[in-house]
């Protein structure tokens, strides 16, 4: 009864905080350009004087709410077809500007930087992302709020920006074509907000939204851009033509002879906006031969690895068929489609729209896949629905159908909803957040059927995101029998509690110590019939966060595993666990250096017990920044295993060389081994960005394998790739 009744009073809360009164928010005043900009990165046209400018920026560190050690100052304009934003980051020592990448959608940790969001439906739930550093890189994305914010950074919108350090500091003018966003025209009113980071300060600061419980990437606690009318997308279409040539050589068994393969192919994308909400899209002969490999990882664990979406079909957009991200049900997973056991799997046609109708967000895709060695032609379906619910919180449902012309599989559809309700005013300025689901799917002819029950999923979350406080509890059950057709579960046949609570205090009145903090995380794991499978605990006994962005945290470790079938560690039969109770405890260290310097790193090392032994491991990551422009970072992953029936060591290696010559040409050079599948791949890719939407690719794949203490190439691949994109 207790325990019905707490659940029912934090919905209530939630569910009051949520529909309550909207908050006063700051407001800028866009104004429509009568003139044309002449757009050279320099503020300093009569339009610019005659807009009155976001400024007053507040300090989320090192000091909360205390005004901007440096002054910036924000304007906009836009006509039918463009929004243009004029910043000036001022700054008292200009020759100390922090900027090392050009690199499109390269990581900003390093470099001074300026970011802004729009919400263009003003319902501070979604937005686009932009952010640009003083050399005139460029990254964007979408961010969707949820339990915590998702940044699909693979997004990439055609915009330019144009950027000059001068003597007051450096400025930027952004222009952002009206046809890479959706937006209501109707509304006078877009979400904005905008962030600073002074690099060598590792200072942040916001135009709104300063508290460390807000942020940038909430759209809740944007400001607001005003009078806006008259925006127009044109007709609304664009079409992205590719054209690609490839050449493959292949090792035929364990000859000397190589078989060779070369292909020209065209295809591309048309995309149709309906209406300024909603954007409609076909693509045909899909080919992703440009797509950067895989980090490599090793596998030491029972279940099988999750490797994120690199394939940018399927990455735009991808934010709408997020389903309780937080919980990871996976109901679809877009590395089903058109990939097996990470090899490609030819992609005939594709069809998707993405968009929003009125107060609810829409994602559809259609995709034929052709047949191949893995297994017959498929047809998939994913369809998602997302409502929005009063101010912050939603509930919606995920649709997913795949149908193989191999009558002996049949159809398989997974069927799924969940609910998130938010608010940012509990207790006043808190952040609350509640997230149910719920997922099943139809029987599975191969693995067989289950009850509803064993093919279903469910859950609830709770999250407070606070600063210096922030805590969760997590319940999920996962069926024996459940297994998405288009989705992901690396284990079924549990029920998983897992709270965890946080202290990150800010230290005062220091000029060594940024942060302080401590936690403590559980995992309790059971069967379906209640007994524990798996416990971890993780003390945090102290974090340090330094005020030059160093970092350290040390952690005590502890774990149970009850193992009830043998587990071959390396898949070879020579390390087989047998069937038993296993406890073990250990420790871990992490250390990392600031960004912004030109050489620098990280370091994980971990010792606990594994099994009937002893597992240590070091993951050591450096980077080099000799000049501007040249990224050189290595990984060094080594794990030591010493166990009752003997001891075996894996090495995972990865150098990643990258010259940017400008924001628009850049040169990659990525090499991987790992000493469990003695595999050696390299991937090298050279882009040109002609101008924003027209892109030539250059990738060239060189594998080899080391047998009898010697490489020997396996297979070679070639691509060139150029894309257009034409809009109308």
């Amino acid at each position: 009864m207790v325990k019905k009744l707490f659940i029912y009073v934090i919905f209530y809360s939630i569910s009051l905080c949520a529909l309550g009164q909207e908050k006063l928010r700051v407001t800028a005043k866009a104004l429509q350009a009568g003139e044309e900009l002449r757009l050279d990165g320099k503020v300093n046209e009569n339009l610019w004087t005659e807009i009155l400018p976001a400024s007053d920026f507040l300090q989320q560190e090192p000091q909360e709410g205390r005004p901007s050690t440096e002054k910036t100052e924000v304007r906009i304009a836009y006509d039918e077809k463009n929004l243009y934003i004029g910043v000036i980051l001022f700054d008292s020592e200009p020759d100390k500007i922090k900027g090392f990448q050009r690199r499109r959608d390269e990581s900003l940790e390093t470099d001074d930087s300026f970011t802004m969001i729009i919400d263009s439906y003003n319902d501070q739930r979604s937005s686009y992302f932009f952010e640009i550093n003083p050399l005139g890189l460029m990254r964007d994305g979408i961010l969707r709020t949820g339990q915590g914010s998702n940044l699909n950074i693979a997004w990439n919108g055609i915009w330019q920006a144009w950027v000059s350090v001068t003597a007051r500091g450096w400025e930027a003018e952004i222009r952002i074509p009206l046809m890479t966003l959706n937006f209501d025209p109707d509304l006078r009113e877009w979400g904005i907000n905008f962030q600073r980071i002074i690099r060598r300060k590792n200072e942040i600061a916001l135009w709104s939204g300063h508290q460390r419980n807000q942020g940038i990437r909430r759209p809740q606690d944007a400001g607001v851009l005003d009078n806006l009318s008259g925006l127009s997308q044109g007709i609304g279409l664009e079409a992205i033509p590719y054209v690609i040539g490839t050449q493959n050589r292949i090792r035929e068994g364990n000859t000397e002879s190589f078989s060779s393969t070369y292909s020209a192919n065209a295809g591309g994308e048309i995309n149709y906006n309906i209406n300024p909400n909603l954007k409609a899209g076909v693509t045909i002969n899909t080919d992703f031969a440009e797509t950067e490999v895989d980090n490599r990882q090793v596998n030491l664990t029972r279940f099988p690895l999750f490797f994120p979406e690199r394939r940018d079909f399927f990455l735009q957009g991808a934010n709408v068929f997020l389903f309780a991200p937080a919980s990871n049900p996976n109901p679809y997973f877009s590395r089903r489609v058109g990939l097996e056991s990470g090899r490609p799997v030819p992609i005939r046609y594709g069809a998707r729209m993405i968009g929003r109708i009125k107060s609810t967000d829409v994602g559809f895709y259609q995709v034929s896949t052709a047949e191949s060695e893995f297994r017959g032609a498929e047809n998939f379906t994913v369809a998602r629905v997302l409502q929005n619910l009063g101010s912050e919180s939603t509930v919606g449902a995920i649709y997913t159908r795949r149908q193989t012309a191999d009558d002996s599989v049949g159809v398989r559809e997974t069927y799924g909803a969940d609910l998130s309700l938010s608010t940012s005013k509990f207790l006043g300025n808190k952040n609350l957040q509640f997230e149910a689901f719920i997922v099943g799917h139809s029987p599975d002819r191969v693995e067989g059927a289950g009850s509803q029950w064993d093919r279903s999923v469910r859950g609830f979350r709770f999250n407070f995101p606070n600063q210096p406080w922030e805590a969760h509890t997590s319940y999920r059950e996962f069926g024996t029998a459940y297994n998405p057709a288009v989705g992901f579960a690396p284990r079924v046949g549990f029920r998983r509690l897992q709270p965890s609570i946080s202290f990150s205090p800010l230290v005062e009145n220091s000029a060594f110590i940024r942060e302080l903090s401590w936690g403590y995380y559980l995992e309790y794991l059971m069967g379906m019939d209640w007994k524990p499978l798996t416990v971890n605990n993780r003390l945090s006994i102290l974090g340090i966060r330094l005020e030059s962005g160093d970092n350290m945290e040390i952690r005590i470790l502890s774990n149970y595993e009850f193992l009830d079938f043998p587990f071959d560690i390396l898949r070879d039969g020579q390390y087989v666990i047998e069937t038993g109770n296993y406890n073990n405890q250990g420790y871990s260290l992490d250390l990392s250096t600031a960004g912004f310097r030109r050489v620098g790193g990280s370091l994980s090392y971990s010792n606990i017990g594994f099994w009937t032994g002893r597992r240590q491991n070091l993951q050591m990551d450096a980077f080099f920044r000799p000049v501007i422009g040249l990224n050189i970072s290595t990984r060094w992953d080594h794990s030591t295993v010493r166990l009752a029936k003997g001891s075996f060591q894996t090495n995972l290696f990865q150098v990643i060389t990258a010259y940017d010559f400008s924001p628009w040409v850049s040169l990659n050079f990525n090499i991987q081994y790992d000493n469990l599948s003695k595999f050696l791949g390299t991937n090298t890719r050279f882009v040109w960005v002609i101008e924003p939407g027209n892109t030539l690719f250059v990738v060239y794949n060189h594998n080899w394998i080391e047998q009898m203490e010697r490489l020997i190439t396996t297979e070679t691949g070639t691509a060139v790739k150029l894309a257009y994109t034409f809009r109308f």
